[in-house]
């Protein structure tokens, strides 16, 4: 289950409700699906859409969504830092950043103009839109694997428009959970 980290205030919350209520203002809708689908986590891409197809359908309907994927991102996969390097710096896009996290973890840093930067690790079950032109950024988990279904409202996807002078560094994407590595420093 998804929490959310407000590292200027010191505050997390982690009740489902409370981070829907804590979203809704910036325009970030947050649900919780049921990954029990008969269908491995690990299935090929056609199945995964097959099994969550009602859900992605009522988004596609609701948001003007016309394609879905999977992106499936292991600590194996090629180049991975290099891709990695095009989400974690404070960027936006020109249309929804839909995702739901069929497995693994990550981590949306989330700055909007309206509120203080946040954090909102997400993982298995977790569905999250970053809304058109919201300042964010996006992380791995220690892990450094998710698959997930994406959204889009044109066929070709999105490029990142990164931000002068970001706060991303700021901020340090640590995830929390059982998987939580401190970064030690190097000696």
């Amino acid at each position: 289950m998804a929490n959310i980290r407000i590292p200027d205030q010191k505050r997390e919350i982690h009740d489902v409700e409370q981070i829907r209520d804590f979203l809704k203002p910036f325009g970030i809708w947050y649900e919780r699906w049921n990954v029990e689908r008969g269908v491995s986590v690990d299935a090929a891409a056609e199945d995964i859409l097959n099994a969550y197809k009602p859900e992605v359908d009522r988004l596609k309907a609701q948001g003007g969504y016309i394609t879905a994927d999977v992106i499936n991102v292991t600590r194996d996969f090629p180049n991975l830092d290099a891709m990695l390097n095009k989400f974690n710096k404070e960027h936006t896009h020109s249309e929804d950043e839909v995702r739901f996290i069929v497995k693994g973890r990550g981590i949306f840093h989330i700055h909007p103009d309206n509120g203080p930067v946040f954090a909102i690790q997400v993982e298995a079950g977790d569905l999250i839109n970053v809304p058109a032109g919201m300042k964010h950024w996006f992380d791995l988990c220690a892990e450094r694997e998710i698959r997930a279904i994406r959204l889009f409202k044109e066929q070709a996807g999105w490029s990142p428009a990164y931000i002068d002078n970001g706060v991303h560094a700021n901020y340090q994407p640590l995830c929390l959970g059982p998987a939580f590595i401190p970064k030690v420093p190097v000696k």
